[in-house]
């Protein structure tokens, strides 16, 4: 008697098909990256390739005197805003894209499998750990140089010598790198397959990072841009590890995670308005046009009252809801609290 093999359902979705691009989009776009790439090997397409990888824009001063340098050791190379920024902000959108899959197989998805997680809070653990991700990296970046750039012992330098047309190269790729990494989350809504009711706050999350620092670069204000995304940005490291933690039943951990994320977060939105008052209302008075100042300190301290109003408003709903709940029963609580997670 002849057993016949049993047939599997499971069948590779077709070319091209839209599932198809969902399941491999990390391998499309990292051939599509690699053809850049590949083009600086040969001599007739490198000067296309290198247009979307390098940093343009540049020019040579001394770094003693700020003038065209006598020898080429006394030279410091120093970058301008251009229009093939734009090049460059689209390879490295690509190169996030991949960064945001690696991230997602081989360590998310690892810790996914061992928790266990429902459908919605695996969602969330997903969003937690790729914003956990970036932060940290913004963060050490960006301190990097603002000490490297004597931000710190020196403040005026925030505002001296504005406009500040001319960057280092650490510092303008630091700015592509954060539009690049917010750009990318407009295809990424369609490769996650986000639902309907997720998709409008992803997208005025992102296309609000992306205006600012837009507005930032365009106007040669990276410098207390920097400063103000590291003051952001180190709250969030806390929050992430803290959603993390709970999503991992770490409860005593995430208890401790939210607190010193919610103390840092107050914190970073007063240093940030003092910051803007300081550079836009003091510092910036004899360089920078009356519009511009007002505009800047606007934009800020709207933006800082607005993320202050809304986790204050957060915080006394939670309250509110462990408030009524705890009489009753404890458990609903714990639902809330996961809820407003």
């Amino acid at each position: 008697m002849v057993v016949k093999p049993r047939r599997t359902t499971t069948k590779n979705p077709p070319i091209l098909s839209h599932e198809f691009i969902i399941q491999n989009h990390a391998d499309i776009v990292a051939c599509v990256a690699m053809v850049f790439v590949v083009g600086l090997i040969f001599q007739m397409s490198s000067p296309f390739a290198s247009i979307f990888i390098a940093l343009h824009h540049n020019t040579t001063r001394s770094a003693v005197t700020g003038i065209q340098p006598a020898t080429p050791f006394d030279d410091e190379i120093l970058y301008t805003v251009g229009w093939k920024d734009s090049c460059a902000i689209f390879f490295y959108t690509l190169i996030g894209i991949v960064m945001h899959a690696l991230v997602q197989e081989y360590i998310l998805d690892k810790l996914t499998r061992k928790l266990h997680l429902s459908k919605i809070r695996h969602s969330k653990f997903n969003d937690a750990g790729q914003l956990l991700a970036f932060a940290l990296i913004s963060t050490i970046w960006g301190i990097n140089i603002i000490l490297r750039e004597n931000y710190l012992s020196h403040i005026s330098n925030l505002w001296e010598g504005f406009p500040h047309a001319e960057m280092t190269f650490v510092l303008k790729f630091y700015m592509l790198c954060q539009l690049s990494y917010w750009l990318h989350w407009v295809p990424e809504i369609y490769f996650l397959r986000m639902k309907k009711d997720e998709i409008p706050s992803k997208l005025i999350t992102a296309g609000v990072y992306f205006a600012f620092i837009t507005f930032a670069y365009l106007t040669y204000l990276s410098r207390v841009s920097t400063v103000l995304l590291v003051l952001h940005f180190i709250p969030e490291i806390f929050i992430s590890l803290g959603k993390l933690s709970f999503f991992a039943e770490k409860e005593q951990a995430s208890v401790w995670l939210f607190r010193v994320g919610n103390l840092f977060y107050i914190f970073a939105r007063f240093l940030s308005v003092m910051c803007a008052v300081l550079t836009f209302w003091f510092g910036l008075e004899p360089f920078a046009s009356q519009a511009l100042r007002y505009l800047g300190l606007g934009l800020v301290g709207g933006l800082q009252c607005y993320l202050f109003f809304q986790f204050a408003i957060f915080h006394a709903k939670r309250l509110k809801g462990t408030g009524t709940t705890a009489a009753g029963s404890p458990k609903k609580s714990k639902k809330n609290f996961k809820r407003s997670l």
